[in-house]
Order: structure tokens, then C-alpha cells, then sequence
């Protein structure tokens, strides 16, 4: 039997392809792991008519954790009943911590001055907006409520320390706009603060998502580890990415107190399928992140440096990087190339 058992969600449009990619780089580890592919995503909701069908939750529920290709949520998709697949697992898994990197790779043209970037962003992952309770007052009038609670509050607050803290970082900044959403983001601030008394190592402090915003663009560099609310991180996390090169770039993870689920910051890229053009990059280096949270520390590191050879040689030998990064490779020639670099 295998070590670990992991769920595969391999998603719609591009993410059957950047999986296939991820996969590949896994299995050429050597890690001891079982990968089981799991029916969840658009494709599954219209063939099933659920996006995580009743076999893949008895499979996640018996595996270590999840890797998920990107998948397609249909705009509209509330009147349909069709509900993201991502805000799905995260709900029901509880995995209220998304955790997103923003790290600068070595040879990746970027469109500012700041190529030694590395902070991280801890976005509220199950509550907030994306908690979904919409409903119409009437034909002329619809209403989306924005929910917060002490638990949700605390934990991603504590989340945030306690990263900063075993990363070794030395800031942690609370992003809200408690200024205007005076009831629910000053509630949130009270309790980031009452939990940061336990962490006096470590500065911290709040501002504004506007203020914030602007630093993204003008300072990234002031960022240690954000902590925020789930639309304000899921904003900032893609400006983020373009600081360090886009979304093919990115990588995500979400975590539980018992479980996680790694996935690429980008979305499914149905324009794309079939196309082998879409960077595994993110995806791969999501893979990383899981090998991290299951304890395989030096092969992670082994599939990182490998990754950064590949973009640091993809500089000057376009042949070997896809082309978000004015490269002419496919997807799966990239990862030949990760996989050679890695031996």
C-alpha cells in the first residue's frame, strides 16, 4: 500500500493538462503516493448533475489530501445550481486558510522594478462574501450578505501568526476596509489584535484594501504576510501574480485544521484546451506545497529548484518555457525539462 493516497480533481478546460504535468513531475520522484483520480468539476455537474459527485467525497474522505486541476464555474451559476467547486470543497472540508504565495522566480521578465518579492497572502477561505447567501428582495433589488464570525475570525488571524512565526517573518498586516464595513471589518480588527497579544515576537498592524492595493503596485515590497477577508484576498492574490510574472506562476493552497487541497491560483482557461500552451509552472509548484504539508521537505525542494533552473535557463532558451514567458514550448515539454533538471 502505498504511503499517501492522494485525491485528484483534474478539473475542466486546461487542468486535465497541467495536472497531466504536475503528475508527471510527482511520479518522477519517486514519492509514495497513489493517486486517485476523482469526479468533481463543470464536466461532472453536467454529466452527473453534482460538481463533486457522492463517490469523490467517500474518496476524499480516505485520502491524505487533495490536488485539483482548475475548474469551470458557469457565470450564473447560483440560478442553476451549479456552485464553484473550489468554495464547495473549501465549505465542506472546512479548509478556512487559503494560503498563497506571491514569490519572485529567478529569469521571469516582470512588469516592475521589484524581482526579489516573497510574501505571502492568508485569505479567509469559508466565509465573507463567498459564503454565497444571495437572494431578491425583488425584480429591481438583489442582495448578497457578507458573513463573519468570531471562529472564522480567530482562526485565520491565528492562521497568519503562526505562519509568520514557523516561516521565520517578522510582520503580519490585517488588510479590511473597517472604515466603511464599520460592523463586520472592525469586527474582524478587534480580533486580530486580541490575537496577536500572543505572538509579541512579531510586528503587526491593519489597513485599509485601498491603501493596500496601492502598496501592491507602488511597495510590494512593505508585505510580509497579509491576512484578509476572502473577496480582498482573492483580489490582491492576482495582482500579486503579476508582480512575479501571472497567474501560470501562482501557486495555492487551502488548509484545514486536518486536511488540505492544493491548487493553481488560475482559472480553468477553457480558450486554451487542447492547446498545450498553458504554463504548469503553478501548477507544479502547488505539488510542491503538498509535498511541504506532507512532510516530504526534500524532494519539495528538490521539484522547486528544478523549476527555478528551467525559468532561470528559459531567459536565454525560449525553446525550454512556454509562451506567457516569451517561450515557444508546450506545456509538456516544460515539465520534460523540470523533470530532466531534477535527475
Amino acid at each position: 500500500m502505498a504511503r499517501y493516497r492522494i485525491a485528484v480533481i483534474e478539473g475542466d478546460g486546461t487542468g486535465p493538462e497541467v495536472i497531466s504535468c504536475a503528475l508527471r513531475v510527482l511520479e518522477s520522484t519517486g514519492l509514495d503516493a497513489e493517486f486517485i483520480p476523482i469526479e468533481a468539476g463543470y464536466w461532472a455537474y453536467q454529466k452527473f448533475g453534482k460538481q463533486v459527485t457522492d463517490s469523490a467525497w467517500e474518496i476524499i474522505g480516505e485520502s491524505n489530501c487533495i490536488l485539483k486541476g482548475p475548474t469551470t464555474t458557469p457565470m450564473g451559476g447560483g440560478e442553476t445550481g451549479m456552485k464553484s467547486v473550489a468554495v464547495t470543497l473549501r465549505q465542506k472540508l472546512d479548509l478556512y486558510a487559503n494560503v498563497r504565495p506571491c514569490k519572485s522566480r529567478p529569469g521571469v521578465p516582470v512588469p516592475t522594478k521589484f524581482t526579489n518579492l516573497d510574501f505571502v497572502i492568508v485569505r479567509e477561505n469559508t466565509e465573507g462574501l463567498y459564503k454565497g447567501i444571495e437572494f431578491k428582495m425583488s425584480d429591481d433589488e438583489v442582495v448578497s450578505l457578507r458573513v463573519f464570525t468570531r471562529r472564522g475570525c480567530e482562526r485565520i488571524s491565528r492562521f497568519g501568526f503562526e505562519l509568520a512565526r514557523k516561516e521565520k517573518r517578522k510582520k503580519v498586516t490585517l488588510v479590511t476596509k473597517a472604515n466603511i464595513l464599520q460592523l463586520t471589518d472592525g469586527f474582524f480588527t478587534n480580533i486580530f489584535y486580541k490575537v496577536s497579544e500572543n505572538y509579541p515576537e512579531l510586528e503587526h498592524e491593519d489597513i485599509y484594501v485601498d491603501r493596500a492595493n496601492m502598496y501592491m503596485i507602488t511597495n510590494p515590497t512593505y508585505f510580509d504576510v497579509i491576512v484578509t477577508s476572502n473577496l480582498f484576498g482573492d483580489i490582491l492574490s492576482d495582482a500579486a501574480a503579476g508582480l512575479i510574472g501571472g497567474l501560470g506562476l501562482a501557486p495555492g493552497a487551502n488548509m484545514g485544521d486536518n486536511f488540505a487541497m492544493f491548487e493553481a491560483v488560475h482559472g480553468s482557461a477553457p480558450k486554451y484546451a487542447g492547446q498545450k500552451k498553458v504554463n504548469p509552472t503553478a501548477m507544479i509548484l502547488s505539488s510542491v506545497m503538498m509535498l511541504r504539508y506532507l512532510g516530504e521537505g526534500s524532494i519539495a525542494e528538490k521539484v522547486e529548484k528544478a523549476v527555478d533552473r528551467v525559468l532561470l535557463e528559459g531567459a536565454t532558451n525560449k525553446e525550454i518555457v512556454t509562451y506567457d514567458l516569451g517561450g515557444t514550448a508546450t506545456n509538456v515539454k516544460m515539465t520534460e525539462e523540470i523533470i530532466k533538471r531534477m535527475e
